[in-house]
């Protein structure tokens, strides 16, 4: 499947506005083959409330994002949506400022479920956190 027809099923996937992505600005910046980046330039509604470091929800969702795409992108045939099962999110550094760039990528793509690994990382490089999730496919 080529990138504009992944980009076209994310598309679709995210038909309501007001979802949690869009309300907290992650952006789709790259398809690929088995891997999908996001994005999301850091504001101060994403730090925890002492403004000390970004939010752990902020960096949890902005890799169940990417791989929630990345499912979206890979769904196999038939299957229709997808839900997640598990997900681990370890927090590497504290980051204030910025923009944070996720890259995600399919593990494991089974016929039932998929695996998908994700690092954030700062616009400077820097890997800010971990995170692997399990999505069950939905047919």
């Amino acid at each position: 499947m080529e990138e504009f027809e992944k980009r076209q099923k994310i598309a679709a996937y995210r038909q309501h506005a007001d979802s949690l992505p869009d309300l907290l600005g992650i952006e789709l910046t790259q398809v690929g083959d088995k891997a999908l980046q996001v994005s999301l330039q850091i504001e101060p509604r994403h730090l925890n409330p002492a403004h000390t470091s970004c939010h752990a929800a902020t960096m949890v969702a902005i890799a169940d994002t990417a791989c929630g795409w990345g499912c979206v992108a890979h769904l196999p045939g038939k299957a229709k949506s997808f839900t997640t099962v598990d997900l681990s999110c370890n927090l590497l550094r504290a980051v204030t400022s910025g923009k944070l760039i996720c890259e995600a990528v399919l593990l494991h793509g089974g016929r039932t479920t998929q695996i998908w690994d994700a690092i954030v990382h700062s616009d400077q490089g820097v890997r800010v956190s971990a995170f692997r999730c399990t999505e069950l496919i939905l047919y």
